[in-house]
Protein backbone atom coordinates (compact mmCIF):
# COMPACT_ATOMS: atom_id res chain seq x y z
CA UNK A 1 0.00 0.00 0.00
CA UNK A 2 1.39 3.38 -0.99
CA UNK A 3 1.17 5.62 2.09
CA UNK A 4 1.92 8.79 0.15
CA UNK A 5 4.88 9.94 2.26
CA UNK A 6 7.72 9.52 -0.22
CA UNK A 7 9.79 12.68 -0.01
CA UNK A 8 8.36 13.76 3.36
CA UNK A 9 10.73 14.52 6.23
CA UNK A 10 10.15 13.14 9.73
CA UNK A 11 11.71 13.91 13.10
CA UNK A 12 11.41 11.18 15.72
CA UNK A 13 12.35 11.81 19.34
CA UNK A 14 13.21 8.92 21.63
CA UNK A 15 14.46 7.14 18.53
CA UNK A 16 17.48 5.20 19.75
CA UNK A 17 15.50 2.02 20.48
CA UNK A 18 12.09 0.42 20.77
CA UNK A 19 9.05 2.05 19.22
CA UNK A 20 10.88 5.19 18.09
CA UNK A 21 13.56 3.26 16.22
CA UNK A 22 11.06 0.89 14.60
CA UNK A 23 8.96 3.87 13.48
CA UNK A 24 12.05 5.33 11.84
CA UNK A 25 12.65 2.05 10.03
CA UNK A 26 9.10 1.87 8.71
CA UNK A 27 8.99 5.52 7.61
CA UNK A 28 12.25 5.01 5.73
CA UNK A 29 10.82 1.98 3.99
CA UNK A 30 7.90 4.17 2.89
CA UNK A 31 10.23 6.69 1.27
CA UNK A 32 10.51 9.36 3.95
CA UNK A 33 13.69 11.09 5.08
CA UNK A 34 14.12 10.50 8.80
CA UNK A 35 15.93 12.45 11.51
CA UNK A 36 16.47 10.49 14.72
CA UNK A 37 17.01 12.18 18.07
CA UNK A 38 17.59 10.99 21.60
CA UNK A 39 19.39 12.27 24.68
CA UNK A 40 22.54 10.18 24.26
CA UNK A 41 24.47 11.09 21.14
CA UNK A 42 26.42 7.84 20.90
CA UNK A 43 23.31 5.75 21.36
CA UNK A 44 21.30 7.55 18.69
CA UNK A 45 24.26 7.43 16.28
CA UNK A 46 24.48 3.66 16.74
CA UNK A 47 20.72 3.36 16.23
CA UNK A 48 20.87 5.40 13.03
CA UNK A 49 23.71 3.24 11.71
CA UNK A 50 21.53 0.11 12.00
CA UNK A 51 18.97 1.47 9.55
CA UNK A 52 18.80 0.95 5.80
CA UNK A 53 18.50 3.82 3.29
CA UNK A 54 21.46 5.64 4.86
CA UNK A 55 21.20 8.44 2.31
CA UNK A 56 17.93 9.45 4.03
CA UNK A 57 19.00 8.94 7.65
CA UNK A 58 20.16 11.75 9.94
CA UNK A 59 20.62 11.99 13.69
CA UNK A 60 21.54 14.31 16.55
CA UNK A 61 21.23 14.29 20.35
CA UNK A 62 18.77 16.49 22.22
CA UNK A 63 17.58 16.79 25.80
CA UNK A 64 13.82 17.39 25.93
CA UNK A 65 14.14 19.04 29.35
CA UNK A 66 16.20 21.87 27.81
CA UNK A 67 14.76 24.61 25.62
CA UNK A 68 18.26 25.45 24.38
CA UNK A 69 19.00 21.84 23.46
CA UNK A 70 15.78 21.54 21.46
CA UNK A 71 16.47 24.83 19.69
CA UNK A 72 19.94 23.54 18.78
CA UNK A 73 18.33 20.36 17.45
CA UNK A 74 16.03 22.44 15.27
CA UNK A 75 18.97 24.32 13.78
CA UNK A 76 20.73 21.03 13.06
CA UNK A 77 17.63 19.57 11.44
CA UNK A 78 17.13 22.65 9.26
CA UNK A 79 20.75 22.58 8.11
CA UNK A 80 20.55 18.87 7.27
CA UNK A 81 17.08 18.40 5.78
CA UNK A 82 15.18 21.70 5.95
CA UNK A 83 11.71 21.90 7.48
CA UNK A 84 10.03 18.76 8.76
CA UNK A 85 6.61 17.50 7.68
CA UNK A 86 6.17 14.84 10.37
CA UNK A 87 6.92 14.87 14.09
CA UNK A 88 6.69 11.67 16.12
CA UNK A 89 7.28 12.42 19.79
CA UNK A 90 8.31 9.17 21.46
CA UNK A 91 10.76 10.40 24.11
CA UNK A 92 9.78 9.50 27.65
CA UNK A 93 10.62 7.67 30.87
CA UNK A 94 8.71 5.60 33.40
CA UNK A 95 9.67 8.13 36.04
CA UNK A 96 9.05 7.99 39.76
CA UNK A 97 7.38 4.82 40.99
CA UNK A 98 5.71 3.81 44.24
CA UNK A 99 2.47 4.51 46.00
CA UNK A 100 1.32 8.12 46.14
CA UNK A 101 2.53 8.73 49.70
CA UNK A 102 6.00 7.45 48.77
CA UNK A 103 6.69 9.93 45.94
CA UNK A 104 8.00 13.39 46.75
CA UNK A 105 7.87 16.60 44.73
CA UNK A 106 11.12 15.83 42.94
CA UNK A 107 9.75 12.53 41.68
CA UNK A 108 6.70 14.29 40.29
CA UNK A 109 8.61 17.21 38.79
CA UNK A 110 11.29 15.05 37.15
CA UNK A 111 8.67 12.83 35.51
CA UNK A 112 6.51 15.70 34.30
CA UNK A 113 9.58 17.59 33.01
CA UNK A 114 10.39 14.77 30.62
CA UNK A 115 7.07 13.14 29.80
CA UNK A 116 4.75 16.15 29.59
CA UNK A 117 6.81 19.32 29.28
CA UNK A 118 9.21 17.55 26.94
CA UNK A 119 6.31 17.09 24.53
CA UNK A 120 5.33 20.73 24.96
CA UNK A 121 8.85 22.02 24.29
CA UNK A 122 9.49 19.87 21.21
CA UNK A 123 6.09 20.72 19.72
CA UNK A 124 6.51 24.44 20.34
CA UNK A 125 9.93 24.46 18.69
CA UNK A 126 8.89 22.57 15.53
CA UNK A 127 5.28 23.74 15.19
CA UNK A 128 6.08 26.39 12.59
CA UNK A 129 7.61 23.71 10.35
CA UNK A 130 4.54 21.53 10.63
CA UNK A 131 2.19 24.41 9.84
CA UNK A 132 4.12 25.85 6.92
CA UNK A 133 3.46 23.45 4.07
CA UNK A 134 -0.29 22.87 4.21
CA UNK A 135 0.38 19.22 5.11
CA UNK A 136 1.67 18.02 8.46
CA UNK A 137 1.46 15.09 10.84
CA UNK A 138 2.09 15.11 14.59
CA UNK A 139 1.86 11.86 16.54
CA UNK A 140 2.39 11.57 20.29
CA UNK A 141 3.22 8.36 22.11
CA UNK A 142 1.05 8.26 25.20
CA UNK A 143 0.09 5.07 27.07
CA UNK A 144 -2.75 2.96 28.32
CA UNK A 145 -1.89 4.69 31.63
CA UNK A 146 -3.33 7.93 30.25
CA UNK A 147 -6.87 6.55 30.57
CA UNK A 148 -6.35 3.62 32.93
CA UNK A 149 -3.98 4.83 35.68
CA UNK A 150 -2.09 2.46 37.95
CA UNK A 151 -1.48 3.36 41.57
CA UNK A 152 2.25 2.62 41.58
CA UNK A 153 3.22 5.04 38.77
CA UNK A 154 0.87 7.98 39.10
CA UNK A 155 3.34 10.67 37.91
CA UNK A 156 3.74 8.77 34.62
CA UNK A 157 -0.03 8.29 34.35
CA UNK A 158 -0.70 11.97 34.95
CA UNK A 159 1.97 13.02 32.46
CA UNK A 160 0.62 10.75 29.73
CA UNK A 161 -2.94 11.94 30.39
CA UNK A 162 -1.60 15.45 29.92
CA UNK A 163 -0.02 14.50 26.59
CA UNK A 164 -3.30 12.99 25.47
CA UNK A 165 -5.11 16.23 26.33
CA UNK A 166 -2.39 18.21 24.55
CA UNK A 167 -2.86 16.09 21.45
CA UNK A 168 -6.60 16.58 21.41
CA UNK A 169 -6.32 20.31 21.99
CA UNK A 170 -3.77 20.82 19.22
CA UNK A 171 -5.90 18.80 16.82
CA UNK A 172 -8.56 21.49 17.10
CA UNK A 173 -6.14 24.37 16.59
CA UNK A 174 -4.38 23.54 13.35
CA UNK A 175 -6.37 21.03 11.31
CA UNK A 176 -7.60 23.83 9.06
CA UNK A 177 -3.98 24.40 8.06
CA UNK A 178 -3.49 20.75 7.13
CA UNK A 179 -1.77 19.66 10.34
CA UNK A 180 -3.35 16.51 11.76
CA UNK A 181 -2.57 15.57 15.37
CA UNK A 182 -3.16 12.15 16.91
CA UNK A 183 -1.94 9.93 19.72
CA UNK A 184 -1.00 6.28 20.00
CA UNK A 185 -1.34 4.52 23.36
CA UNK A 186 0.60 1.26 23.68
CA UNK A 187 0.53 -1.17 26.58
CA UNK A 188 3.41 -3.36 27.78
CA UNK A 189 5.54 -3.37 24.65
CA UNK A 190 8.84 -5.26 24.31
CA UNK A 191 11.17 -2.29 24.80
CA UNK A 192 14.19 -1.45 26.98
CA UNK A 193 11.79 0.33 29.34
CA UNK A 194 9.69 -2.77 30.03
CA UNK A 195 12.82 -4.95 30.06
CA UNK A 196 14.04 -2.84 32.98
CA UNK A 197 10.64 -3.09 34.68
CA UNK A 198 10.62 -6.87 34.37
CA UNK A 199 14.23 -7.17 35.55
CA UNK A 200 13.31 -5.28 38.72
CA UNK A 201 10.20 -7.43 39.16
CA UNK A 202 12.21 -10.63 38.76
CA UNK A 203 14.66 -9.47 41.42
CA UNK A 204 11.88 -8.45 43.80
CA UNK A 205 10.02 -11.74 43.42
CA UNK A 206 13.12 -13.93 43.24
CA UNK A 207 12.03 -15.44 39.91
CA UNK A 208 13.32 -15.60 36.36
CA UNK A 209 12.73 -12.89 33.76
CA UNK A 210 10.12 -14.86 31.77
CA UNK A 211 8.27 -15.79 34.94
CA UNK A 212 8.22 -12.12 35.95
CA UNK A 213 6.53 -11.28 32.64
CA UNK A 214 4.02 -14.09 33.03
CA UNK A 215 3.10 -13.06 36.58
CA UNK A 216 2.85 -9.39 35.58
CA UNK A 217 0.43 -10.23 32.80
CA UNK A 218 -1.69 -12.37 35.09
CA UNK A 219 -1.72 -10.06 38.10
CA UNK A 220 -1.36 -6.54 36.67
CA UNK A 221 -2.64 -6.66 33.07
CA UNK A 222 -5.43 -9.26 33.03
CA UNK A 223 -7.23 -7.72 30.04
CA UNK A 224 -4.28 -8.16 27.66
CA UNK A 225 -6.08 -10.99 25.94
CA UNK A 226 -3.19 -12.03 23.70
CA UNK A 227 -1.18 -12.92 26.79
CA UNK A 228 2.16 -11.44 25.73
CA UNK A 229 4.11 -8.23 25.39
CA UNK A 230 3.54 -6.33 22.18
CA UNK A 231 6.37 -5.81 19.72
CA UNK A 232 7.64 -2.35 18.70
CA UNK A 233 6.76 -2.94 15.05
CA UNK A 234 3.12 -3.53 16.00
CA UNK A 235 2.95 -0.03 17.46
CA UNK A 236 5.10 1.56 14.78
CA UNK A 237 2.76 0.30 12.06
CA UNK A 238 -0.08 2.33 13.55
CA UNK A 239 2.14 5.38 13.94
CA UNK A 240 3.31 5.09 10.34
CA UNK A 241 -0.29 4.93 9.14
CA UNK A 242 -1.14 8.08 11.11
CA UNK A 243 1.83 9.83 9.48
CA UNK A 244 0.53 9.03 6.03
CA UNK A 245 -1.87 10.32 3.41
CA UNK A 246 -4.03 7.27 4.18
CA UNK A 247 -4.91 8.93 7.50
CA UNK A 248 -6.12 12.13 5.84
CA UNK A 249 -9.42 12.14 7.79
CA UNK A 250 -7.99 11.05 11.15
CA UNK A 251 -7.53 13.90 13.59
CA UNK A 252 -7.72 14.18 17.37
CA UNK A 253 -7.84 10.41 17.81
CA UNK A 254 -6.16 8.11 20.31
CA UNK A 255 -5.27 4.70 18.90
CA UNK A 256 -4.86 2.04 21.57
CA UNK A 257 -2.36 -0.66 20.70
CA UNK A 258 -2.78 -2.64 23.88
CA UNK A 259 -4.10 -6.19 23.31
CA UNK A 260 -7.30 -5.11 25.10
CA UNK A 261 -5.51 -3.89 28.22
CA UNK A 262 -7.78 -0.87 28.70
CA UNK A 263 -10.88 -2.44 30.19
CA UNK A 264 -13.46 0.09 28.98
CA UNK A 265 -14.66 1.29 25.61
Amino acid sequence: MDLGITGKTALITGADSGIGWETARQLLDEGATVFLSDKDGDSVAEAAARLDHQDRVHHAPADVTSVDSIAALHRTVQEAVGEIDILVHSAGVTGAQGLFHEIDDKGWVDTLEIDLLGAVRVTREFLADLRSGGWGRLVYLTSEDAVQPYDDELPYCAAKAGVLALSKGLSRSYAGEGLLVNAVSPAFIHTPMTDAMMTRRAEQLGVGFDEAIESFLGEERPYMELGRRGEPEEVASVITFLCSDRASFVNGSNYRVDSGSVATI
